[in-house]
């Protein structure tokens, strides 16, 4: 069988089981279970499959996945973020577009603590919202702000999606965790910029909003009491990694150790609390591995069917440079974005793009930094962005979704460029890694 047509039908197929509703990791073991009867040859090819499954997930590079999860759990359960945004509402002061200012600080922040997209939004909408719509804010800079920088997470460590990409393309996990952050704090230093400039040129999208008015110690302890000794938390994470002395799983776990301390020092941590955290690490892990699983098997049957090989061929021939290539790669993963989840995003393009990047010399980091740009973007693309219904759910019924689509826009401008800014400077993201234990 040609490999054209294999590739076809191998995407093709995938792409039906998940326009009928199947759960991601389910259309893959179904694709795989009748490629590797088809093409791996009959029992002993799902035998094959059935091995790969096991060495997979059977990985310690994965070990990080659930870590940085429950970490995150951990302070979004106990509450402790919440406190954490209040006190950064005090210390933002005279400043136009102040709320949506202080949701960019406390989504970023919090983004350095949670490693989750969804949490990140959650929390911030059910937080900011209610009080950005009563004092008067225009839709975009109360929903547009929440939804950028709850999508940050995406790149800031810990990024539970971060370690899932760097393990299934065979990427440094440590160098792509700290890859992301210069890229995140240009974004959060562009909404700002863009929020106060929107503010000062239209002073009808936000009324007047100064802080209350507080003494100097009253604006700051809160800040010293709830935000400072949180900053240690992502300290520990990333500077364990930075200067070399923990490796991804080990700076994990320190990461969960020090959430559950600071639960305890805020008096915040119970059984129901910490119950509830690890149910739902539990969920969100077993998802992702089976997901690992299914992967290691739809890329094996690519590769021993010709598709890769072809598919690469093929493209060598036309005579691209590696930029070409990697503005197609972007363009497809932006289109991509506007209809499947993030980590479909993944399973579908590595078994292709990986070899591919290699074969025309695109440095890895900076692939897996515009991969993890690309799934921030797709977070927030209309129609099936998934941040766009989690602010769907904790908007009052008065916001349509249409407004919510609206309030996004002008923040995705600022992403893609970004991701423009990435490719043309690609120093944006290979620079801070390659600071890793010097």
């Amino acid at each position: 069988m040609e490999w054209q047509i294999i590739l076809l039908v191998m995407l093709g197929g995938l792409s039906l089981l998940l326009a009928a509703g199947l759960p991601v990791a389910f259309a893959f073991i179904a694709v795989n279970i009748a490629g590797a009867f088809f093409i791996l040859g009959g029992e002993s090819g799902l035998m094959q499959m059935a091995r790969n499954a096991t060495r997979s997930v059977a990985n310690f590079q994965l070990a990080p996945i659930p870590l940085f999860i429950l970490m995150g759990e951990i302070l979004f359960q106990t509450r402790v973020a919440h406190r954490a945004i209040d006190a950064v509402e005090r210390v933002v002061t005279r400043i136009p577009g102040r709320m949506s200012v202080v949701t960019v600080f406390g989504g970023t922040i919090f983004a350095a603590l949670s490693g989750s997209t969804i949490a990140n939004t959650a929390m911030l909408g059910s937080t900011m919202l209610p009080n950005m719509l009563k004092r008067g804010y225009h839709p975009t800079l109360a929903m547009g702000p929440i939804m950028a920088s709850g999508a940050i997470a995406m790149l800031i460590p810990p990024s539970a999606l971060a370690v899932l990409l760097g393990s299934l393309a065979g990427m440094s996990i440590s160098k792509l965790l700290i890859a992301g952050i210069i890229p995140a704090m240009l974004l959060a230093a562009l909404f700002t910029l863009m929020i106060v400039t929107m503010c000062t040129l239209r002073p009808q999208l936000a009324p007047i909003d100064n802080a209350p008015d507080l003494t100097l110690k009253e604006r700051w302890r809160p800040f010293a009491i709830y935000v400072l000794p949180l900053s240690g938390i992502f300290f520990v994470v990333i500077g364990s990694l930075f200067a070399g002395l923990a490796t991804p799983t080990e700076s994990a776990a320190l990461g969960c150790v020090a959430a559950v301390a600071a639960g305890y020092g805020y008096r915040s941590m119970s059984f129901v609390s910490l119950k509830k955290a690890v149910m739902e690490t539990v969920k969100l892990s077993v998802m992702i591995l089976f997901i690992i699983a299914a992967s290691q098997t739809f890329s094996q049957i690519l590769s021993f069917s010709g598709a890769t090989s072809g598919l690469i061929g093929m493209i060598n021939s036309y005579d691209l440079n590696s930029l070409q290539v990697l503005v197609g790669m972007i363009l497809l993963l932006l289109l991509l974005g506007c209809f499947i989840d993030q980590v479909s995003m993944l399973m579908v393009t590595i078994p292709v793009f990986i070899p591919l990047a290699d074969a025309v010399g695109i440095n890895e980091l900076v692939l897996g930094v515009i991969y993890l740009l690309t799934m921030e973007i797709g977070l927030l693309t209309p129609p099936f962005g998934l941040l766009l219904f989690v602010m769907r759910g904790v908007a009052p019924d008065s916001i349509s979704m249409r407004q919510i689509y609206a309030s996004i826009l002008p923040f995705l401008s600022i992403k893609l460029l970004v991701l423009a800014a990435v490719v043309l400077w690609p120093v944006l993201g290979t620079w801070l890694p390659a600071q890793i234990g010097n």
